[in-house]
């Protein structure tokens, strides 16, 4: 069986593809033969991953990303794939996996807190007009026989803002390594990590994890921060705004207590530094980092705006708010420092997700997909 898999930007370490190589693995298990259809192929990637390169030439962002869904469905045109699974708003897709969500929901949420003017900006924005058309065609196309949502969240998105079918519809979670993700490694790296941070060792730390600051949630996680009394702060991530939010944390009186790390390739030694997982994010399809600290034994406060909201109960192994209601966040910060059991049961909630399982609803649906 010759399966495509599509994905413009494909980064072999990036969140959305891990549930794409979860997605490859299970077709590989049915014996299918699956091709990554991209834009360019990383050196870092698996070499005996199958791959076909599709890079037109452009000008602009939405040139560039029209003209990858016209060479890639002409590509499917002329290899005739046995299915064909996006990652990319494409009308030519028999399954799209929404690992990026929905995007008319995204700037639903981006417009709580835009000015009327950045607003406007982003209605004429030619890039998030393409998107949204190529969005629209894509979930009403006869073609698209079935959707991959990541959460329960974004199947309920779908539905609001396109009317598909719900029998359409499902929901694979992500899987979580709970052996790589374990309290012990407060044993193995807190205080060495400590030490070289120069954080003391009784001092309480709020972690947030997290490229692309605006969409998750950096300056509520901040402004939170602020005002919980002797909480230190760590933030694990990259943003082209760095020193705009470096800036921002210094207003608010946090220049001893927070630490701005960059990117880190192996964030299991901060999670073990630290003692409760923030992250108010405006608009998250999942969120792995949410369960990664689930499974280290981190209490969680997540937004309802993320999908791995849909692992937590509110007030017993984690706490749910809205992104915006920062006092909500600073009572649930308290809350969550004064539990220590609560992350013990977080942990608890996140363990049937093992890449096994994962695995066998992927090939539960690909065997009901190819036997039509």
């Amino acid at each position: 069986m010759k399966l495509a898999l599509i994905r413009a930007k494909y980064d072999p370490f990036g969140g959305a593809e891990r549930f794409l190589n979860s997605a490859a693995d299970a077709l590989v298990a049915q014996g299918a033969s699956p091709t990554i259809i991209t834009r360019a192929w990383p050196q870092s990637a698996n070499a005996a991953i199958g791959h076909e390169i599709v890079n037109p030439r452009y000008f602009t962002k939405a040139g560039r990303d029209k003209g990858f869904a016209r060479a890639a469905c002409a590509l499917l045109k002329a290899n005739k794939f046995d299915l064909v699974q996006s990652y990319e708003r494409l009308a030519c897709c028999d399954v799209f996996h929404a690992v990026d969500g929905v995007h008319a929901e995204w700037l639903a949420q981006r417009k709580r807190v835009q000015s009327p003017l950045k607003q406007f900006g982003v209605r004429i924005n030619p890039h998030h007009r393409y998107v949204l058309e190529a969005e629209r065609q894509m979930y009403h196309a006869e073609k698209l026989r079935a959707v991959i949502c990541i959460s329960q969240m974004v199947k309920q998105d779908v539905i609001r803002h396109y009317g598909v079918a719900p029998e359409k519809l499902h929901v694979i979670y992500g899987s979580i390594d709970t052996e790589a993700f374990h309290p012990r490694l407060r044993e193995e790296h807190r205080q060495a990590l400590r030490k070289k941070l120069r954080i003391p060792m009784k001092a309480p730390i709020a972690i947030y994890v997290g490229s692309g600051f605006e969409r998750k949630g950096v300056l509520g996680f901040l402004l939170s921060v602020a005002k919980v009394n002797g909480l230190g702060a760590i933030v694990v991530g990259r943003d082209k705004h760095l020193f705009q939010y470096q800036a921002f944390a210094d207003s608010l009186g946090l220049t001893d207590r927070i630490i701005f790390t960059g990117g880190i390739s192996d964030v299991r030694p901060y999670y073990a530094a630290s003692d409760v997982f923030v992250m108010p994010t405006l608009y998250e399809p999942f969120g792995l980092v949410f369960g990664e600290a689930m499974a280290c034994g981190l209490p969680v406060v997540a937004s309802r705006q993320s999908g791995a909201a849909d692992w937590i109960e509110h007030g017993v192994d984690g706490f749910v708010v809205d992104a915006l209601d920062t006092q909500s966040i600073i009572r649930s910060i308290e809350a969550a420092l004064a539990d220590p059991a609560m992350g013990l049961r977080g942990r608890e909630k996140v363990l049937p997700y093992t890449q096994a399982a994962t695995s066998a609803q992927y090939a539960s649906l690909y065997r009901q997909l190819l036997a039509r």
